[in-house]
């Protein structure tokens, strides 16, 4: 891992064995499956449920900074909690979940590398014991939607700009329009499909082994510069509502150190939904 940009923001599954019973640790849970924690997870774990406890309940939207850092103590979570996240389908909401709390700029949060999978493949404890946690202390004054986040008129604005990129995560049958939705997925409400003027295809899972952890620094640098996506452009990631294009935001931005990277959680849902947004085949 030392030839990432931030190496720091990975954690083999050794390293959390040995940490397992650290109290400055707390290990996070995020699954696409949401019933797959009960079944079993690292003992100490506790469950973020993205649907119900990150997203505001009637607005599209995150909850606010005062509900988070209620969420965060019932979590047992303080400010200088180090936080390791983890979950199914490569850490694909792990992700998700982290990119959420750096908009509350929660300082340390990382990623178990190879998440569930790798952990459960090398036989390592799993508990269906649900771990009683002390309230947290946590303070944040507001969520910065500016500088990892995007907004349908900062995709807007971006293209056509020189030094700006987009990079598309979805596969390549979304990303041309031949379907409105994930391959064995229901369809989520885009009217039109296609993809966003520009943007490059390069699907989120491209960038994990088969044992579901991070391909090294050089193999994911040659993967992105073969599309045009060098560290001196403004990158807008995207997806279908933001979950696999945080995977894609983590790699660029802590694997490969890219500075100018958000990530356009509106993604397909909200844009091939848009009146008059320019759409590509």
């Amino acid at each position: 891992m030392s030839s990432f940009a931030h190496p720091e923001v990975l954690v083999t599954t050794e390293w959390l064995t040995e940490n397992l019973s650290d109290p400055k640790i707390r290990i996070i849970e995020s699954n696409e499956d949401l019933e797959l924690y009960g079944t079993g997870h690292i003992p100490g774990a506790i469950q973020i449920n993205w649907r119900t406890e990150l997203n505001d309940p009637l607005v599209r939207d995150y909850l606010n900074a005062e509900r988070f850092a209620a969420l965060m103590e019932s979590k047992g979570i303080s400010n200088d909690t180090t936080l390791v996240f983890y979950g199914d389908k490569n850490n694909w909401w792990a992700t998700y979940s982290l990119w959420v709390f750096k908009l509350f700029g929660h300082a340390d949060a990382r990623i178990l590398d190879g998440g569930r999978k790798k952990w459960e493949a090398e036989g390592r404890p799993l508990t269906q014991e649900v771990s009683e946690v002390a309230p947290g202390s946590y303070k944040v004054t507001e969520r910065d939607d500016k500088t990892i986040r995007a907004f349908r008129e900062d995709v807007l604005a971006h293209l056509g700009q020189p030094g700006n990129a987009l990079v598309d995560v979805r596969s390549a049958a979304e990303f041309s329009g031949e379907k409105l939705h994930m391959p064995e997925y229901p369809q989520e409400g885009a009217l039109r499909g296609g993809h966003i003027p520009g943007a490059k295809n390069i699907p989120w899972a491209t960038a994990v082994n088969e044992d579901g952890t991070f391909k090294s620094h050089d193999e994911l640098r040659e993967i992105y510069e073969a599309q045009g996506f060098t560290a001196d452009k403004d990158i807008i990631s995207y997806c279908r509502i933001g979950e696999r294009s945080s995977h894609s935001w983590f790699v660029l931005t802590y694997l490969l150190g890219y500075p100018n990277v958000r990530n356009y959680d509106g993604s397909w849902t909200e844009w091939g939904n848009l009146v008059n947004s320019p759409i590509e085949k």
